[in-house]
Order: C-alpha cells, then sequence, then structure tokens
C-alpha cells in the first residue's frame, strides 16, 4: 500500500531563531523545529547527553542482591556461569559480565546454549548439566530466563544457586531464583524501563566494581574497564533495537566513542574484516550494518560461543581467526537469507488468500531456524503485516518460529492469545519467537490472523510517513549533512531525519546491485545538482520505477556522508517516491 507522506509544520520564525541562535544550516534548524525544539537551549537541554547523567546501578531492581550474591561467590573461589542468549545483545552481554568477573579474580565461565539444538534461554537439560558438573557454582543469566520458571524451578530444588537478569516482556509469574534482575520488576520505581540486556548486563557489572571499590567508586583499573564495556553495550543496544532514547542513548553516544581504541582484542580484528577499523568515528548504522551482523551469525548458525571468545580474548591470533570464521559465516547466513526470502515469498503467490489476513505464518522443513528472524522482517516489510516464519523439523514434528511486528501491532500480545496452540513463547512487542506442534499450524494461522485483523481492524487508513521537511537537493550541502550527526545517535524511537524533494528526474535508469540484486541504485539531479541514491533490499523498486516514472518524480529520502578512500560526498538512502502527479494528490490531503 503506498505511503501517505506527512509534513511537519514549520514555523518559520523558529526555524530562523534556531539557524541564528546555533549558528547551524537552515536544513538543521528545519529538522529541531519539525521535531518540537524552538531554542538553543532546548536542543542543548534534549541532545547534550554525558555520563553522569546514567541511573545509579542500585536503583536497578535485584541488582544489591546480585552484586552481593557475586562478590560472596568470588570471595570464597565459588566458580561464575554466565549463561547468555545467543544473539548480539546476550553475547555482548555475557562479554561485559566476564571482563568484569574476570579483572575481579573470579572464577569464571560462560555457556552459550545452541540455538539450533537447545532453542532460545534456560532449559532443564542445561541446568541438569551444569549442575552436575559443579554443583556449587553460581549461574547468572543474561538477556534470557524472566519467563523460565520450570528452569528456575528446578535449580531451586537442586540447590543451584540461580540469578536472573533480562529485559524482556514477564509473565504474570516470576521464575523462584535466588534474586531476578529486571528493570520493569512489578513496584519497579528504577527511572528508565527500556534497557537492553547488555545494559542491564553493565549496569550489575558496575554495582559490582563500586562495591570491589570504595562502594561509591571503582578503583581506577575497573573504571577502566567499564569505560570499554560501555562499548559492548552499546553494541547490544543498537543491535537489539531497543529505543534510542535515555540512557540507552547515553550508551550508545559513549560506547561509540570507545570502540576505536582497540582495547579490546577481539572487538578491534572485528572492526577490521568489517572495513571500519581506519574511520575516525563510528555511527550506530555501522553497528546495526557492519558489527551485529556478524555476531549474530555466530548465534543463527549454531557458533554463538565463539563470538563471546571473539570479544574476549586477547591471543591476537585467535581474535583474527575468529573475526575471519564470523565474516564467512555473515556471508554464508546471506546466502541462505536470500533462499528463504524467495521460498517464502513462493509460498504467498501460492496462497493469496493468507493475504486477506491480518498476519501472516509461514512454514516449512527446509529453512534454517537462525535465519527465519531476518526473513521474517523482510516479508512483514514488503507485505505490510506482522509475520511469523517457522521452521519445522521433520523428526520431531514440533516447528522453530520467530516472528517481526509491523506498523506497531504488539506480535507479544497476539501471541499470548494463541498461547493455547503454542508449546512456548516469548519475546516482546516488536519480535518474538515460538515452538509450535506441525497439527497446530493451520489453526494457529488462522487464530494469529483473525486477531491481528481485528486488533488492526480501527488503524486500517493509509499507512503514514512522517517528513521533516521538503528540501532541494542544492540544500544538502556538505557542511548541512554533516551537522545532522549531531543529533544522533538515531535508532528506534529516534530516527535519521526524512526529508522530501519533488520535481527530482532520474540521470539514469536505476540499477540492481548486491547478492541477489536485493538493493538499489540510482543516481538523480534537481536541476544542476546530482546525488547517488540507494535503498537497501529494495531492488525490486528498479523495474517499478521503469515502469512508473515517465518524467520528474517525488523521492522521500534520509541522508548520510558516504566515506571512500578518504574523500566523504552526501548520499541519499531512499524511503519511498511517488510519480509527481500522485505525490501532489497525497500532499493535498
Amino acid at each position: 500500500m503506498p505511503k501517505q507522506w506527512r509534513f511537519a509544520p514549520h514555523d518559520q520564525g523558529a526555524i530562523k531563531r534556531l539557524t541564528k541562535e546555533m549558528s547551524c544550516s537552515p536544513l538543521l534548524a528545519q529538522v529541531l523545529a519539525a521535531r518540537g525544539i524552538e531554542s538553543k537551549e532546548q536542543a542543548l537541554k534534549l541532545y547534550t547527553t554525558q555520563m553522569k547523567d546514567l541511573h545509579d546501578p542500585g536503583l536497578l531492581p535485584g541488582v544489591e542482591e546480585a552484586s552481593d550474591r557475586m562478590i560472596a561467590a568470588m570471595k570464597s573461589q565459588r566458580r561464575i556461569t554466565i549463561y547468555g542468549d545467543y544473539d548480539v545483545d546476550g553475547v555482548t552481554a555475557t562479554s561485559i559480565l566476564w571482563h568484569c568477573l574476570k579483572l575481579a579474580g573470579a572464577k569464571v565461565d560462560y555457556y552459550i546454549p545452541c540455538r539450533l539444538e537447545e532453542g532460545y534461554g534456560l532449559n532443564l537439560e542445561a541446568i541438569r548439566t551444569l549442575h552436575e558438573e559443579d554443583p556449587d557454582r553460581l549461574v547468572i543469566t543474561v538477556d534470557c530466563g524472566i519467563c523460565s520458571l520450570k528452569e528456575a524451578a528446578l535449580a531451586k530444588e537442586l540447590g543451584l544457586e540461580l540469578i536472573i537478569t533480562d529485559h524482556h516482556t514477564m509473565l504474570d509469574e516470576l521464575p523462584d531464583a535466588a534474586t531476578n534482575v529486571h528493570p520493569r520488576l512489578p513496584g519497579s520505581e528504577y527511572p528508565f524501563k527500556e534497557l537492553c540486556g547488555a545494559g542491564v548486563a553493565f549496569k550489575l557489572a558496575w554495582a559490582v566494581c563500586q562495591k570491589l571499590g570504595d562502594g561509591t567508586k571503582a578503583s581506577p583499573r575497573m573504571r577502566e574497564y567499564l569505560k570499554s564495556a560501555v562499548g559492548l553495550a552499546a553494541i547490544g543496544t543498537v543491535a537489539d533495537v531497543v529505543p534510542l532514547i535515555g540512557e540507552n542513548r547515553i550508551i550508545v553516544q559513549y560506547g561509540l566513542s570507545t570502540l576505536l581504541d582497540k582495547s579490546m582484542t577481539g572487538l578491534s580484528m572485528l572492526l577490521k574484516v568489517a572495513n571500519l577499523d581506519e574511520q575516525k568515528e563510528l555511527s550506530a548504522e555501522d553497528i546495526g550494518f557492519g558489527i551485529g551482523p556478524r555476531i549474530n551469525a555466530a548465534g543463527r548458525l549454531g557458533q554463538a560461543r565463539l563470538a563471546v571468545e571473539l570479544l574476549t580474548t586477547e591471543n591476537r591470533q585467535r581474535a583474527a581467526q575468529l573475526a575471519d570464521y564470523m565474516d564467512q559465516l555473515n556471508k554464508d547466513r546471506q546466502k541462505v537469507e536470500r533462499k528463504i526470502y524467495k521460498q517464502a515469498k513462493e509460498q504467498i503467490e501460492e496462497n493469496p488468500e493468507w493475504l486477506e489476513s491480518g498476519a501472516l505464518v509461514l512454514a516449512s522443513e527446509d529453512w534454517h531456524p537462525g535465519v527465519i528472524g531476518i526473513v521474517a522482517s523482510r516479508i512483514a516489510e514488503k507485505y505490510e503485516r506482522p509475520t511469523i516464519m517457522i521452521a519445522m523439523n521433520a523428526e520431531s514434528g514440533i516447528g522453530q518460529g520467530s516472528g517481526r511486528s509491523f506498523h506497531g501491532y504488539d506480535l507479544h500480545s497476539g501471541l499470548s492469545a494463541c498461547s493455547e496452540l503454542l508449546e512456548a513463547f516469548g519475546g516482546h512487542k516488536a519480535a518474538a519467537g515460538l515452538r509450535v506442534k506441525s497439527e497446530q499450524l493451520d489453526d494457529f494461522r488462522q487464530t494469529l490472523g483473525q486477531i491481528a485483523l481485528e486488533d488492526n481492524s480501527s488503524d486500517s487508513a493509509q499507512p503514514e510517513l512522517d517528513v521533516d521537511a521538503e528540501v532541494t537537493l542544492h540544500d544538502l550541502t556538505h557542511r548541512a549533512v554533516k551537522e545532522l550527526d549531531w543529533l544522533g545517535p538515531y535508532g528506534a524511537a529516534h530516527r535519521r531525519p526524512i526529508f522530501s524533494a519533488s520535481n527530482i528526474e532520474l540521470v539514469e535508469p536505476p540499477k540492481k546491485m548486491g547478492g541477489g540484486e536485493r538493493h538499489l541504485s540510482l543516481r538523480v539531479r534537481d536541476g544542476s545538482k546530482v546525488l547517488r541514491a540507494v535503498a537497501f533490499g529494495k531492488g525490486e523498486w528498479a523495474d517499478e520505477m521503469q515502469e512508473a516514472i515517465t518524467g520528474p518524480f517525488s523521492i522521500c529520502f534520509t541522508t548520510n556522508m558516504n566515506r571512500f578512500r578518504g574523500y566523504e560526498t552526501v548520499e541519499l538512502k531512499l524511503v519511498d517516491w511517488q510519480p509527481s502527479v500522485q505525490h501532489s494528490k497525497i500532499r493535498s490531503t
């Protein structure tokens, strides 16, 4: 469905005032005005952050008891095992606590479940194995466990001390662990509820460092560790797509500044294979598209332990080997992803009636369970509805599914309403995982589709695209586009500014690029100004543009600086486009 472009109202007086007060370009002033900023004072208050603005870790529910238990285990030389999730958030959270405990002299190791064999989170067999190996050990989960009622009960029955740290949506009942650490525990007054798993782990590590210091300040050595740990927390925060506001914004802003200091051997090798090691500064997009996918590929293809090893090893040769291997895993993941995406589209074409429901549920025995989440996101965007992708296991008759939401639909709530048809599920509004028996698949598809349809019945209007400002390509000077970085880091709940431009001409026919011709590349002209534009994952637009565009057209886009061989050029990232006639109609509504 075509998007309706909704333009932010502009107060020309405010734009002129901001341009003068901040000595900035009208482009930045327009964006600030579009977002309700009317003065320099307001802008500085909203977009200037300091590390001291992070909340004291002791305010986080469960942190005081958890840190006491960790230090007690440390002093008695008991083994401490970090039980992490296999995604980027879980891997970075595991690495944060491992570095903290190792520096403090603890006896520490980690356990990362195999995504393909064990699935998400705590599992009963892992609890039994950990207990049998060392019944006196302390187990700390990161980025998982808050819904693991049976597993926590087994740990308690066995006498295995268990601390759960998590950030995911909770059930009505909490696990009976030694203590739970979570920013949204019942009765919590913690000021910021949107930390990811790595953010929670960072706060716990900070509390441990405080207590190992003078009670309020960490020792100089541990303070240096915390600076590097912010970088790991930033990677987890961006990759887990939590809102980049409040504490998350501070973590990412300061974390980005530490990632290039090469204090962590494995991370520096990872930056090298991602071709990011020579950059003067990193952006959240560099994490999202360069670092995150390579770490994630390890977990998706059953090798998450290697990702943790990469982020914790100090052996340069081993780090280089692991970074190269993870780079290859990412390339392999991309090939598998393209194949599954093609098969998913074929399923929908063969079952067009599925598009009449409010959600898509697709399944196959040929799909890799570690990649379906990425494909679900692409399918949800293409068909504009929540999507569940399920990798069925022919032997067990149980499918492992991964879902992504669309247009703000609460996917976790939808799955809760279908819980009787599922073996298990978990996650949050935007993304979730599940397990379902093959005989329940059709009922689940029909039920979720109907629930999503009913929940979205009042939101059937044409989807809207919020535009910060109408501009010409001549407005996009090097200086003006660079100034927009001041508003960053950008991410969930704090998107890059979106601009529109009319009467744009194609310089040459659009081109498809990348593996599987997934992406779009084109050059556009506005008078004498010519710029390159790209649209990732929108390769099909090339054919659509060839057919629909016969003259000037309109575009919506974000801007960035393309850095290549020491040169910086302004580049557009296409968000949407419309033939000029159609666009003029949309603008009049």
